[in-house]
Order: C-alpha cells, then structure tokens, then sequence
C-alpha cells in the first residue's frame, strides 16, 4: 500500500504559500517507523518536523530547499 507524506497546513491565512522541506532525515529507499521524524519543512520562518504515517520504504519526492505548496505530496511511503 503507498501512504503520500503530504506537506503540512502551515498557513491558514494563505493555503496558496509555497514552503521548502529544510532537512531530510532518512534517506530515499530507507525502512521507517510509524511516527518516526523523516523531515523539517519551513514555511517563511516557521519550520515543522514531519513524522511517518505508517511503517515501510521512504520515497523522496521533493529534494530540498525546492518550493512545494502546502498540501501536496513530499514523500511517499510503501508498507
């Protein structure tokens, strides 16, 4: 089953804003846990850690410091 690892709603005032995944903590193709912290995104100066929905293989799809909108897929997750 693919799990997407989405961008997280961090502007409520404009859902349009464009943020950046600022640390990837797991590599692509590496096994994660459920929970277990796989990014820091940023949005302007706030920044979030986003943790695993489910165990499996991590796929990156957004490299770093590249505009992604809120929302949409970062990674992807194979259990």
């Amino acid at each position: 089953m693919i799990t997407q690892v989405p961008f997280p709603l961090m502007s409520e005032d404009d859902p349009d804003d464009e943020g950046v995944v600022g640390t990837w903590f797991v590599n692509h193709g590496e096994n994660v846990s459920e929970g277990q912290v796989i990014a820091e995104v940023q949005l302007g100066k706030v920044s979030q850690d986003v943790q695993a929905p489910t165990t499996g293989v991590m796929y990156q799809l957004v490299a770093e410091s590249v505009g992604i909108a809120q929302g949409q897929p970062i990674a992807r997750i194979d259990s």
